[in-house]
């Protein structure tokens, strides 16, 4: 392919002659990579396939045009676009740059953008080489978890900062239903609206176009399939593809429960190696995640079941059950998904009784948090699972997240603090 071409290939993708529709801005991401980008550092975007990161790098690319970079200095191209399919290669990547230099004439250090990036095979070379003749500011995206892993770990050790990207918490899910809640009071004068929008949230989770289309279940089908076959099966050349994706779905059926493998494999027909290295590459392409039990013990908290949980709840309600009979575990696994996005580092604990989640900073447990959406039929079980917790790790206050119970209760010293869902995810 000739570089006339490329360019022109390019030319749909980039911001060089005309301004591009980017959609409802996330400028929590935005203002993040504002400062990586300062680091002068190579950013890495990772997260679920769909999960706008795409959308965030032309977001971010426009909203430095508007602060007065020529739009020239940018080229953005994305490693899925049909016409390249067959070229990729560290030596195709070098071409694309030469292109774009020659053609299109950057007069500033250029900022280049490289989406899906774990499609190029060696792409770290080309990479690491412009970084070191620091010759450009270098954004990377990847739909696996393994992009941060041997790559980045070996050649680029040391030369890169990491963004990862989820679909919409809710917040963000109420913005793209021009929802905005800055303060207390705009929430609870929208308190009927964002009670119905959880709801649609439960159901639909928050891939950014599902929350904007109507045709929600056959966008998440094609997703579920694009994760599995796409970024697990053939990235990592399984040829059981109809035994992964009934892994998967055994997955995302039991949601929010503990999982053994040994179980699994019976249950499957798969060998135990098999389980647990199917189950490793569900985790890279951040399609579930897997929660060990607390213990001080490396070796207990090894051979302990895992608790199990979703990237989105939409996905997990395609696999063909009930919505109305999952909303227990869908408030879990959304309890869930916001810890993990605000960057903690969760566990569970089960001594006598149980609780959902511990959050550990450094070497101590600092959180206890028990999920429960029907408080009234099962409280005096979810109280003593959070107080034996709460015991164990020496807290005075607990979290109880409910359905609309909001209240403090005081038992021998210790303080339980009940919070609905919608009131905690909106953290006002």
């Amino acid at each position: 392919m000739n570089n006339e071409t490329i360019i022109e290939i390019l030319s749909g993708w980039n911001i060089w002659r005309r301004d591009q529709e980017t959609g409802i801005s996330r400028d929590a991401y935005l203002n993040r990579l504002d400062r990586l980008a300062e680091t002068e550092q190579i950013v890495a975007m990772t997260g679920v396939r769909r999960s706008g990161k795409s959308t965030l790098m032309k977001q971010f690319i426009k909203k430095k045009v508007s602060s007065g970079i020529d739009r020239v200095s940018f080229l953005y191209v994305n490693f899925e676009e049909p016409k390249f399919s067959g070229l990729l290669s560290p030596e195709f990547l070098q071409q694309i740059y030469e292109a774009y230099l020659e053609i299109i004439k950057p007069k500033e250090k250029p900022w280049i953008f490289l989406d899906e990036v774990q499609n190029v095979p060696n792409w770290e070379r080309f990479v690491r080489g412009l970084h070191e003749k620091k010759e450009a500011n270098i954004f990377i995206s990847g739909s696996t978890a393994k992009l941060l892993g041997k790559e980045l770990g070996t050649l680029l050790t040391g030369r890169w900062v990491e963004m990862k990207t989820y679909p919409l918490d809710f917040r963000e899910f109420l913005l793209f239903k021009q929802i905005k809640i800055e303060n207390k009071m705009e929430m609870l004068s929208n308190k009927v609206r964002i009670k119905q929008h959880l709801r649609e949230y439960l159901e639909f989770g928050g891939f950014p176009l599902v929350a904007l289309k109507e045709e929600k279940e056959e966008i998440l089908r094609r997703y579920f399939d694009d994760i599995v076959e796409r970024d697990i099966a053939m990235r990592y050349k399984i040829r059981k593809t109809e035994k992964l994706k009934a892994l998967s779905r055994y997955y995302l059926t039991n949601f929010s429960s503990h999982v053994s493998y040994r179980r699994i494999a019976r249950f499957i027909g798969l060998s135990l190696d098999s389980i647990e290295r199917y189950s490793a590459y569900m985790a890279e392409a951040y399609l579930l995640f897997f929660v060990q039990k607390y213990s001080y013990s490396l070796k207990e908290q090894e051979v302990n079941p895992r608790v199990a949980y979703g990237i989105d709840s939409g996905l997990i309600n395609i696999t063909g059950f009930r919505f109305s009979d999952n909303l227990g575990k869908l408030y879990e696994n959304t309890v869930f998904l916001s810890l993990l996005e605000g960057g903690k580092e969760i566990y569970y604990y089960k001594s006598r009784g149980e609780c959902d989640f511990l959050i550990k900073e450094g070497q101590r447990v600092v959180r206890a948090i028990q999920v429960s959406y029907e408080i009234k039929e099962n409280k005096e079980r979810e109280v003593n699972g959070l107080l034996e917790a709460m015991d164990a790790f020496k807290l005075k206050e607990g979290l109880m997240i409910t359905e609309d119970e909001e209240e403090e209760e005081r038992i021998e010293g210790r303080k339980i603090v009940y919070m609905p869902l919608w009131k905690w995810l909106l953290n006002v």
